[in-house]
């Protein structure tokens, strides 16, 4: 955790340092026009629009929460409360240094003992190692206690969760569904604990990447598939605990398996979503692997809703080149965002964050 650039700025700096060089061509033409008055330099120009978009993307996403404070789904008529999709926003708040107020509001939520039961289980006859990783994290991102959040000690329920091989899996009648992210959402969390990650816990990650250098979504499967959402959160997790080797390996993966328009997909797949690829670009970013990082961050940026648009859409991510969607814009905003900051989560906090939910600055049109 050596980071100490505010959340958010990471790419402003790679963009500004850039631009002179042609990295605003990364910046598409619907994006805020640059000044005709004498003001700012070119690269000082990127480094506000890099921020901008980023912050304008959380802002929409704030204004989304139901009461400011959750989201929520609904299954065959019926709603349910959405903890991890909360989450996602909570730590995209945090990476884009905005909605303090929205993130608190959302924590608070989170810690009321039902709706965290509901998420992470009860401890006794269900408990899931990826909830209680990614609650974890987010406690600890937004600096509250995670040793009495909601009544519950995160990291020790966390740690019970560890199998004698160093997976981290569920224990539920319903089984067992933890995968490369329950892992690498443990580790990461648990990396910001006083006892830190157990070496087993790192050497079952580090083990598990496929031949190619990529990791797999699900283990224990006849054949090693690398997933580009699971290879960006396990090298984030193996930098974070010091496996730089397999981390790097993993990133070289990322790289070379960029899709031509710049984002990345699931496996299979031919063109780029902004889920995947606001994880990937996060990954690269965070880890300085400028070129493919920025890649990324221009198809994050090239499906964002524009000032062409209603005011009440303006700086959602679509989910992909189909265009905005309200069913899944708001998952692809809070990752996308994470994509757009560059910072990486073992660096977010939540210290610092403006309270306020920006929108996109569209100089001459209505707000």
């Amino acid at each position: 955790m050596t980071l100490t650039t505010r959340p958010g700025r990471r790419i402003a700096t790679l963009l500004g340092g850039l631009a002179l060089a042609g990295a605003t061509a990364l910046i598409p033409a619907t994006a805020v026009a640059a000044p005709t008055t004498t003001g700012p330099t070119p690269a000082a120009d990127a480094s506000v629009l890099a921020g901008n978009r980023t912050q304008a993307a959380a802002g929409w996403l704030a204004r989304q929460l139901v009461d400011g404070e959750r989201f929520e789904t609904t299954f065959n008529g019926v709603t349910y409360p959405d903890q991890g999709l909360t989450i996602d926003a909570i730590l995209a708040f945090a990476a884009a240094g905005v909605a303090d107020h929205n993130g608190a509001k959302a924590t608070t939520w989170l810690a009321r003992p039902e709706i965290l039961s509901g998420y992470i289980g009860d401890g006794a006859t269900n408990a899931y190692a990826g909830a209680t990783a990614k609650t974890l994290l987010a406690a600890e991102v937004r600096g509250v206690s995670p040793t009495t959040f909601g009544g519950v000690d995160l990291p020790a329920r966390l740690r019970s969760l560890q199998q004698p091989s160093g997976r981290f899996t569920d224990t539920s009648p319903w089984g067992d569904y933890s995968n490369a992210f329950s892992q690498s959402l443990a580790l990461l969390a648990l990396n910001r604990t006083p006892g830190g990650v157990p070496t087993a816990a790192v050497d079952f990650l580090a083990g598990a990447h496929c031949a190619d250098g990529g990791f797999p979504l699900n283990y224990g499967l006849p054949t090693c598939t690398s997933d580009a959402d699971s290879t960006a959160m396990s090298v984030q997790a193996l930098a974070a605990t010091g496996r730089s080797q397999e981390a790097a390996a993993g990133l070289n993966w990322l790289a070379a398996h960029q899709l031509s328009d710049g984002g990345f997909g699931t496996v299979g797949a031919t063109t780029g979503n902004a889920n995947s690829t606001g994880l990937a670009g996060q990954a690269l970013l965070s880890s300085w692997r400028v070129l493919p990082g920025l890649t990324a961050r221009h198809f994050l940026t090239e499906r964002q809703v524009g000032c062409s648009a209603t005011p009440a859409t303006r700086g959602a991510i679509a989910y992909d080149a189909t265009g905005f969607n309200p069913s899944t814009a708001t998952r692809a905003t809070a990752q996308a965002v994470l994509g757009l900051a560059g910072t990486g989560f073992a660096d977010l906090t939540a210290a610092g964050a403006r309270p306020d939910a920006p929108t996109l600055h569209c100089p001459g049109t209505a707000a």
